[in-house]
């Protein structure tokens, strides 16, 4: 049976769906990292995979396990000047986003005296300036999809991000592809309605007239998630 979170990892997988030989980077759990290597082992076999430190992976691993092949060694230095160049797609998460795709992982409230301290900005700016770049937030819900984010972590189309490829949450598909590059409603998720994604999200979504329900995967994909995921930590991270 087909859960939330075997069509939240697709969905991520599709993100990555034409980049060619090109670093596919999940960050932050268990979806982003399966979706890379899912998006690998199906229709982006070009794709570039690491085990999350400095290693390429020659062979896909399931998640826990280190690679039995080895395609390259990858340190700080030689990933900088991937991100720099251009050459890696990373999804992202965020704290808060804006209809323009700004993202804050930095703090919650007034920057001078805010209310919650979060990570920092880290490579936010970089990898968005530079690189394409998506998004997995696990929780859809207002208090994520602001107005007005906080502190720009990540910057979005109307300040210049490079690529700005797509948004999975636990609810829909959502993407940039308007006249002024503000967030668009790309499908829902089987089981979720339109009312619903946009009760959930504090700004004004463009809304086509008709709005697809998210691919669910084929047996051959449940097959190699279920072998790349055996112990579905994927369920974790997605709210029943």
């Amino acid at each position: 049976m087909t859960s939330r979170a075997d069509v939240c990892v697709l969905a991520c997988a599709e993100a990555f769906r034409g980049d060619g030989e090109i670093l596919a980077a999940g960050i932050g759990g268990a979806v982003t990292v399966l979706a890379a290597r899912l998006a690998r082992l199906t229709f982006e076999p070009g794709l570039l995979t690491h085990d999350g430190v400095c290693l390429l992976t020659g062979d896909v691993p399931a998640l826990g396990r280190p690679p039995e092949v080895v395609e390259g060694w990858l340190p700080f230095r030689d990933h900088l000047w991937l991100v720099l160049n251009g050459r890696r797609h990373v999804m992202l998460g965020a704290s808060q986003i804006d209809r323009h795709g700004n993202t804050n992982i930095s703090c919650v409230g007034d920057w001078a005296r805010p209310k919650a301290q979060l990570l920092g900005v880290r490579g936010a700016p970089g990898n968005t300036r530079c690189d394409p770049t998506s998004y997995w937030i696990p929780r859809h819900t207002p208090r994520v999809f602001v107005p007005r984010v906080d502190m720009v972590s990540g910057i979005g189309t109307d300040r210049g991000a490079y690529d700005l490829r797509r948004v999975v949450t636990n609810l829909a598909v959502l993407d940039f592809a308007t006249p002024d590059g503000s967030m668009r409603l790309a499908s829902v998720h089987p089981g979720v309605s339109v009312a619903d994604v946009v009760a959930a999200t504090g700004f004004e979504l463009t809304v086509p007239a008709e709005v697809p329900v998210t691919r669910e995967p084929t047996a051959a994909e449940l097959d190699i998630l279920d072998r790349l995921d055996p112990g579905r930590a994927r369920e974790r991270e997605v709210p029943a």
